[in-house]
Parts: structure tokens; sequence; C-alpha cells
């Protein structure tokens, strides 16, 4: 299994695929798939890329999407142009790619064989890429339908971003170009793909236990109104984590009720989107049942390189054969005081493994064995033989 990836920042699209290429062809000469991502500046072009991507390394299977910014190697390009590309040779490996437009979607929801057909599954499917339109596609739904249909298998990727309006986005599904829809591919047979979620975040306080809500609504935690919950818990805070609080609330529930101890990374993160003083409840971005656990959290810059560590630090596969990395647009330098953090931070922990990916609107990863629609995280899948 050998991967490749290569970036440019030229302006001009078949200057920007040539320069790729350049960079990829001491590698090998041909390859099984390719994965491409591309600021709007190269949208109109996509489909001319990945043609001129198939014709040189004889590519069977090619996707990707139009983003904010692109990834590569120790490289994060945030504004301006840019091209971004993660080639791979994988004997042993069956590759299927999918688009489902937004017609489709109805019907793979509704039944599910239509569902494991249309995300190319088969009994040996390690896992699936998936990069959506995040107008025309009902991420929610889907994510809880694969689960369903396919514990522990991870669907991971990102939302399409860098458009200001549904139509704007442009996916590729080998060399044909969409608006609307979902692009991936699924993966089965000798390979060993690892996912790492890092949703940048600490906990604080105690844990709490829902006693009353709907919905999106919180009413009350062990009892108590959660306004003054959360009241309670602001003000036991030092001075240093209330500055935190600037860049707004957190809350997450825990992946699995039972564990005895919950700590960072045993929790899904979500926002608190806001509060009814006059019945002392919160509102938060995540549909809530009585009887879960919860607990209030913070992010900063700080929170977010110690979590990143810790979980690339604690990998299981060593050495990858190759990354992909789909980060939230909110993170680069808008949370951090330098750029290409993430994507040196990867390098720094995983030594010259070939890493491709884009600046996402809402990243695709399982926490506790769950995929999930994140913001303001890092989710990498980590490529290898399955023998690794």
């Amino acid at each position: 299994m050998k991967f490749a990836a290569a970036i440019s920042s030229a302006a001009d699209a078949e200057e920007a695929v040539h320069d790729v290429i350049e960079r990829l062809h001491p590698t090998a000469s041909s390859f099984d798939l390719a994965m491409i991502f591309y600021t709007p500046h190269f949208s109109g072009d996509a489909d001319s890329i990945a043609q001129t991507l198939i014709d040189e390394f004889d590519l069977p299977c090619i996707i990707g999407n139009s983003c904010e910014g692109v990834i590569g190697n120790r490289q994060e390009i945030e504004k301006g142009p840019a091209l971004s590309v993660l080639v791979g040779k994988l004997p042993g490996v069956r590759i299927q790619p999918f688009h489902l437009s937004q017609s489709q979607w109805q019907a793979a929801l509704t039944d599910v064989d239509s569902l494991n057909d249309h995300f190319a599954m088969n009994a040996d499917t390690q896992a699936v890429l998936g990069m959506g339109d995040p107008w025309t596609t009902p991420v929610g739904n889907i994510l809880q339908k694969f689960n369903d249909l396919r514990p522990g298998i991870p669907l991971i990727g990102g939302m399409a971003s860098g458009a200001r309006k549904a139509g704007e986005n442009v996916l590729l599904f080998n060399d044909a170009r969409f608006n609307e829809g979902m692009v991936g591919l699924s993966l089965s047979g000798a390979i060993n793909v690892e996912t790492v979620v890092s949703q940048g975040c600490r906990p604080i306080g105690r844990t709490h236990l829902i006693t009353k809500g709907q919905g999106n609504v919180i009413e009350q935690l062990g009892g108590r109104p959660a306004l003054e919950v959360l009241e309670e818990t602001v003000n036991a805070l030092n001075d240093q984590d209330k500055l935190l609080l600037s860049s707004g609330m957190l809350i997450g529930r825990a992946m699995n009720e039972y564990k005895s101890t919950l700590a960072r990374g045993d929790f899904v993160v979500r926002s608190i989107i806001g509060v009814n003083d006059e019945v002392k409840a919160i509102g938060v971005g995540d549909r809530i049942k009585v009887g879960q656990t919860i607990q209030f959290h913070v992010r900063d810059a700080f929170t977010a390189h110690e979590d990143l560590n810790l979980l690339l630090a604690t990998r299981q596969t060593k050495q990858p054969a190759g990354a992909l990395l789909f980060t939230c647009n909110g993170r680069g330098t808008r949370l951090f005081d330098r750029q290409h953090h993430d994507a040196q931070h990867a390098d720094h922990l995983m030594p010259n493994v070939p890493l491709a990916g884009f600046f996402a609107a809402g990243e695709l990863g399982p926490v506790g064995g769950h995929n999930l629609n994140h913001s303001h995280t890092a989710s990498f899948a980590l490529f290898s033989d399955l023998k690794s």
C-alpha cells in the first residue's frame, strides 16, 4: 500500500494541476484512487483537473469537492487559490465510489437495502469516506440510518465549504461534476482505517443528569433548573476559564452512560444555542433525552492543541501509509496563533506521512463508536495495510 500527497497554490488551474503532477510523479506512474480538494477559484475547472489526473495516472476512481481552504502535507492554505491531492495504490482493496443526489436521499433513507447499495458496502467494508454539500445532504438522518445499518463501520469526511448558497459547491465523481448531494467511496478488503476525532474541548465542573427536557431543550439537571446549574458552573470557574466563555459555552453528552469515570473524549460536544430566562431552560445544538449525562465544556487554542496531541500520540496505527484530515473552518488561524497548526502537528507526530484534506463546514467521524457530524473538530482517517 502506498500513498502520495501534493499541494499547489498556483493561481491558474492548468498550472496548479501540472504542479501537483510533477510532485506526485516520483512516487508512481499509476494509482488506484485520488481524492482532490480545491478552493472555489478552481470550481469551474474541476472536471478538467480531474480528467488531467485520470489521464496522467490511469486513475479508475477520483472524488473531490470545493472548499474554503485546503490541506496538504505540512501546509494549510486558508486564503487564495489552492489545490490538494492524495493518491493511493491499494493492492487487495476494493474501492467503490458513489454519488448520492438530492433526489435519491428519500428512497435511500427509507430502505435499508437501498442505503447499503448506495454507499456501495459489502460484508468486508472497512470504512466509508463521504464529502457532501451541506444544503442538499440530510446529514443527521444519514448518520442515524448508517449507524443502525452498519454499526462499527466509520463514516468519515466533511461537508463542502466556501459557498454562500446552494448550488455553488462543486463535487467531483470521476470526471463528472455535481452541485448537490454527496460523493464518496467505500473501502473493502485488505485495508485498515483508523479514525482520530479531536473535538478540542475540555470538560469543566461536574457531570449532571438530565431530569427534564425534550427536543433540544434541557429544562432540569439533577432536578434543578438547568440555567441555574449553568450559572453556578460559570461562577465557580477561575478567571482564566471565564475568559474562554467569550467564545461560548459548550455542552458534552456522554456517549456511554454506564462508564464509571467520564473524561475528555467520552463526550460528543455541541454548542449551547440559547437560554430561556423565564423557565430557566437551555437550548443545545443536539437532541436530548431524559436520563442522559452531560457536562459543560470550554474550548480554546491550548485545549485544542492538547487534545489533538493526546489523541494522535495514542493512536494505534503507528506509521500510516497515508492520511486524510477534515478540519473545521473555525480552526486554522481563526483559532490558533499560527498557520498550519493541525497539519504540522500531525506531521510532527507522524513524520512524512502523505496527508491531504480541507477546511470543512462540518466534520464527519465516530466518537464512542457512533458516527457524528461535528464542528470545530479535526477528524483524521489513517490508512494502513490490514496486517499493520
